[in-house]
């Protein structure tokens, strides 16, 4: 028997135990795979381990998407949570090759997939305020964000969760260290249904404002007339 004979149901249920590659792969060798492999119930959970993913035409976005993960492990990618100022040429170089993919594809996800019920963002150095912003007013249905070693991530995410997560009832902002204790007060406040986490955030040192420079502080030396 071939795999063609098989129904779509039976087809849907073998691509679902496949990765994203083996899927396109597969889709490639005749119409009616490429059919399934564009079935939108295909597509309700994808995970991502490297920003190269996100580039690719392995997968499809749209309304059936429920559940997205994007998660940074390599020391490579670790190295865009370093602060500017502490990064060679070359880190800044990699960094640059990376800096707008994944809030690109955030704004991708916002325009086409309005259902997502679950988000969660590791080591995503580049994610901005704005982004969570986009992701909360475009997708209302949303109920867990979580977010791990975000460094771009302040308070200003908290307040758009306190204005647009309406549905969200899980929030993680764990080693994101521009997040405050006011910011994480403000939530549990405004949204006290929201199961809050802030492991370590609001205890570790935020990063200083561009142009801001720590200073030293000399002894002053005092003029003593005899």
């Amino acid at each position: 028997m071939h795999i063609t004979q098989l129904n779509r149901e039976c087809l849907l249920h073998l691509f679902s135990f496949l990765d994203k590659n083996s899927r396109r792969n597969l889709a490639k060798t005749c119409h009616k795979l490429l059919e399934v492999f564009q079935d939108p119930l295909l597509w309700s959970l994808l995970k991502f381990h490297s920003p190269v993913e996100l580039k690719k035409d392995n997968f499809l976005l749209g309304p059936a998407l429920k559940h997205l993960s994007i998660c940074w492990y390599s020391e490579r990618v670790k190295v865009c949570n370093i602060e500017d100022w502490m990064k060679n040429s070359f880190q800044k170089d990699f960094c640059k090759r990376h800096e707008n993919t994944v809030s690109d594809f955030l704004q991708a996800v916002c325009n086409r997939c309005p259902n997502l019920l679950s988000v969660t963002l590791s080591g995503c150095g580049h994610v901005t305020d704005d982004c969570i912003l986009q992701l909360l007013k475009n997708c209302p249905k949303l109920r867990s964000l979580k977010l791990e070693n975000c460094v771009r991530i302040s308070d200003q995410s908290l307040e758009a969760v306190t204005l647009h997560g309406a549905s969200l009832r899980t929030l993680h902002v764990d080693f994101c260290r521009n997040v405050t204790r006011a910011g994480l007060d403000r939530v549990r406040a405004k949204c006290p249904s929201v199961m809050l986490r802030a492991d370590r955030s609001a205890g570790m040192i935020p990063d200083s404002k561009p142009g801001k420079k720590l200073m030293l502080e000399k002894p002053s030396r005092k003029l003593v007339q005899l």
